[in-house]
């Protein structure tokens, strides 16, 4: 309250310095004729764009005696909304557009000293300079431009009784959102202005060149661009680049964090011999990303077996929000500068090498190659060879010259070691020296060869029981172990299925060059509810399926289902929960049968509550959908 009156009292001093007349009852300045029409046709962007606010902030006070006032930068009235209506009931005839408010011309009042301090403020009664505003309230807030600068005020008029701090609420809330208006066309203006520019060069660039807006949205793309996706223009305008390109990620948030260009090769399906290469530019405002640039052109695929296959993949590529899934990449994050060997655990199907690739592109070493071996896929008597390399005349019909290993390629990056599981028993112990020593001997070849790998490791078994069952090296298994990732199944990500569902079915009709189907209610409830023992990469080829089919799925969703279903059900914890205070009442011991039962005798007796139900037989609700669609059950 002291600022207020120290304001106030400041603001009474200044009008009285500018000579206005206490007795008065408005403006000492009036415009009107053609000098009104300049200042109304100046400010025509303000008044278009504040006018839909000023209308919401009046049906808000419409009940009640209120005037809303536009000004400019000096003070000038603009527009006024409830003039017609309340001037005479709030004694305020003089209050037109305009008329100055001002301090200068009309003494202390809500516009003229916003303006003066460039702060909201709120002048009632008395504090007013000239009487006859002295009946009134006025809350005011100076409206800024994109700069900062003031370019106006809004403001409400009532009573002198009607004050209360909600009007000055309603007031900043409508400049807030003129402003962001305002800031909103002036992005547009800003990839306008880019689009004419382009215009005028792109369609004699020889690269593809294409404008993308803040949603992602394509603007204007030349004609080779066009060429590019093999598509015409018209059909190209105004669709989303993450449908043309399915597999960029969040091309915008990773341009946020990073102000140099970002460089993607992607091969499109009409292309056989070659790969598209796309060098996306931010356009920025007040630092953030209101659009791209992007240029593209096509260059020869040239297969090299020296160069292995890179990470393509980062942490924005991974679609889910679940707390599961957000966790293990906040860890990963943490984790991906260490040059600890890492561990990776997880079902078939949930995404380790994504993973690995994401914290390879995450790390210091993402200049750097990314190698990936399949220890699964390499027969016993080669995987040696890949892993090391072997020098010339080693073997009969071996390369000439010999050949690099995977860890040498690797060296400086990451190798990701894929399978470890299934690697033989006499090779580990090889791989141990190597992870110790940091140096490898090819084979044929008596030279030790420093290299700084770093080893991402990974396995959908359980490394603990393969040592205890004597088919993996126990030390290995801890010097493989130093950062263990477990990677959680697709069942505990809750809420990630929806967002997985969306990202293939747009994805596949890309790739099927089809249009993007509807999934019908009941199939669409079957994939939310179905357990995804197969995970991400199960969901991925169903999703597949349904697009080839237009909406529809060539097989028996839970059928499918009832092969793998005791994989997924925790049998221990139901048992535990139920069956220890249940009473057999059958003669017979067949577990589906009494299985069967205890689901029915369960649903009894929590009254159909399904949730209940699963708790009280220890399972998921998903787990308890499929074994009553199992058993046939009727709820």
């Amino acid at each position: 309250m002291e600022n207020k009156r120290i304001l106030v009292e400041n603001s009474h001093k200044r009008s009285e310095g500018y000579g206005v007349e206490k007795k008065s009852s408005y403006s000492k300045k009036i415009l009107l004729g053609e000098e009104l029409e300049k200042i109304i046709i100046n400010n025509k962007e303000l008044i278009e764009v504040s006018k839909l606010y000023i209308d919401m902030i009046f049906s808000a006070v419409m009940d009640n005696e209120f005037i809303i006032v536009l000004t400019d930068n000096k003070g000038c009235i603009l527009y006024i909304k409830g003039g017609e209506e309340n001037s005479q009931k709030l004694d305020c005839v003089n209050l037109n557009v305009g008329a100055y408010m001002d301090e200068e011309n009309i003494g202390t009042n809500a516009m003229g000293t916003a303006i003066n301090e460039d702060k909201c403020v709120q002048i009632t009664a008395s504090e007013h300079y000239i009487e006859g505003l002295q009946g009134l309230t006025c809350s005011a807030a100076p409206i800024h431009n994109t700069s900062g600068d003031i370019i106006g005020t809004l403001n409400l008029t009532g009573r002198s009784n009607m004050k209360h701090p909600h009007t000055l609420g309603l007031v900043v809330f409508g400049v807030k959102a003129i402003e962001n208006e305002l800031d909103n066309k002036k992005i547009n203006d800003i990839l306008t202005q880019t689009y004419n520019y382009m215009e005028s060069v792109i369609d004699n660039s020889d690269k593809g060149i294409m404008i993308i807006n803040k949603e992602g949205k394509i603007i204007n793309i030349n004609k080779f661009g066009a060429e590019i996706f093999n598509k015409d223009k018209d059909d190209l305008l105004k669709e989303e680049v993450s449908y043309i390109l399915p597999d960029l990620g969040n091309i915008f948030k990773d341009l946020d964090t990073d102000n140099s260009n970002i460089i993607k090769e992607v091969k499109l399906r009409h292309t056989s011999t070659y790969k598209t290469k796309l060098v996306f530019k931010g356009i920025r405002h007040k630092e953030k990303i209101i659009g791209m640039v992007v240029t593209m052109n096509n260059e020869k695929e040239e297969k090299d077996v020296k160069d292995p296959t890179g990470a393509f993949l980062t942490f924005n590529d991974i679609i889910g929000e679940s707390v599961a899934i957000t966790n293990v990449i906040t860890n990963c994050k943490i984790i991906a500068n260490s040059p600890s060997t890492v561990l990776i655990q997880g079902e078939s199907g949930t995404g380790k090498e994504v993973i690995a690739q994401a914290m390879h592109n995450y790390s210091l070493r993402r200049g750097s190659k990314f190698v990936a071996i399949n220890c699964g896929a390499i027969p016993a008597n080669l995987i040696e060879s890949e892993l090391f390399g072997y020098e010339d005349g080693t073997f009969t019909g071996g390369k000439k010259g010999g050949k690099l290993g995977k860890f040498e390629i690797a060296s400086g990056g990451t190798l990701f070691l894929d399978e470890i599981g299934e690697m033989p028993l006499e090779m580990q112990v090889n791989l141990l020296r190597v992870l110790q020593d940091g140096r490898v001997t090819r084979l044929g070849g008596d030279t030790e060869i420093p290299v700084d790998v770093r080893v991402i490791a990974a396995t959908n078994k359980k490394l603990k029981e393969q040592v205890k069952k004597g088919n993996f090296r126990e030390d290995l298994y801890y010097r493989l172990c130093v950062i263990p990732i477990m990677l959680p199944p697709l069942r505990e990500r809750n809420g990630d299925v929806e967002k997985l569902i969306e990202y293939f079915l747009r994805i596949k009709s890309f790739k099927l060059n089809k249009v993007m189907p509807e999934i019908k209610e009941d199939l669409y409830n079957g994939l939310l509810s179905y357990d995804w023992p197969g995970n991400i990469r199960q969901l991925e080829n169903y999703i597949e399926n349904i697009v080839n089919l237009d909406g529809n799925i060539s097989f028996d969703l839970w059928e499918d289902c009832d092969e793998k279903i005791d994989k997924v059900i925790h049998k221990d914890a139901m048992q535990a929960n139920y069956y220890e205070n249940y009473e057999v009442k059958k003669d017979t011991f067949n577990l589906q049968e009494l299985e069967c039962e205890a689901i029915n005798e369960a649903i009894k007796s929590c009254n159909y509550n399904m949730t209940k139900v699963a708790k009280a037989l220890g399972i998921s609700r998903n787990t308890l959908y499929l074994k009553i669609k199992k058993y046939k059950i009727e709820v």
